[in-house]
């Protein structure tokens, strides 16, 4: 299998204050990490351990202060604005736990978005975005707006959203953590059907069963990757 994710001794560290008391966040600590392609890892830890910081650094949401990024083996890790921001758009699907979908768009439109701002063609817009929407069970509801949907449908439609452009890997951040418990087994029974599928999936997560569904279980503590659990 070839890496989709590797960090390479990667630090990050915020500065706030005046220059003359200026306060240092150190949110990660040396992090090195390999990740395979159609690997499924989730990463726990306490509040304040850096599996967030961890996760927008491979979103490209934030740069790394030291250490390098590969992604699909190309060298990302001092990418400017505009460069990251191609890469993410065309790599990288996004889910988050609070679902971001533009509440005047129907669920088709929502799920287009990412395809607008790179220029397709209308007609190939609409085509791609009710395959995906069709994949997750969303056939019936392409038409309804996020109000008329279930939080577990939202949920799927942000997940078509995030991976109408085949990205090479599938970030989310508590995807069920505004979900009740049977919309969330539909949402995990989903990131099941996509790992089986061969995406390459990485979760954040505080729930034990959530992160059990993975391969593979990344614990951090104080912005250090202090235990690599591999359960399959």
């Amino acid at each position: 299998m070839k890496p989709v994710v590797e960090l390479h001794d990667v630090h990050k560290v915020y500065r706030s204050g005046s220059q003359r008391r200026q306060v240092e966040v150190r949110a990660l600590e040396g992090v090195s990490l390999t990740i395979d392609e159609g690997a499924f890892v989730s990463i726990m830890g306490p509040s304040g351990s850096g599996k967030s910081t961890l996760l927008h650094l491979l979103g490209l949401l934030d740069r790394p202060t030291s250490g390098r990024y590969l992604l699909a083996g190309s060298d990302v890790t001092g990418l400017d604005d505009e460069a990251a921001a191609k890469v993410r758009n065309r790599r990288i699907g996004f889910v988050f736990q609070a679902f971001f979908l533009m509440p005047r768009y129907s669920a088709l439109k929502n799920v287009e978005l990412p395809l607008v701002y790179r220029g397709l063609p209308e007609s190939e817009r609409r085509r791609r975005a009710a395959r995906m929407l069709a994949e997750v069970g969303l056939e019936d509801r392409m038409d309804h707006l996020p109000s008329e949907l279930s939080g577990g449908q939202k949920q799927r439609v942000a997940i078509a959203r995030a991976l109408v452009q085949d990205p090479a890997l599938l970030l989310a951040d508590e995807p069920t953590g505004n979900l009740d418990s049977e919309s969330g087994l539909e949402v995990l029974s989903l990131f099941d059907r996509l790992h089986a599928a061969g995406k390459t999936i990485v979760v954040v997560t505080h729930e034990r069963d959530v992160a059990e569904r993975s391969q593979r279980i990344l614990h951090m503590r104080d912005g250090r990757l202090i235990r690599d659990e591999v359960l399959r």
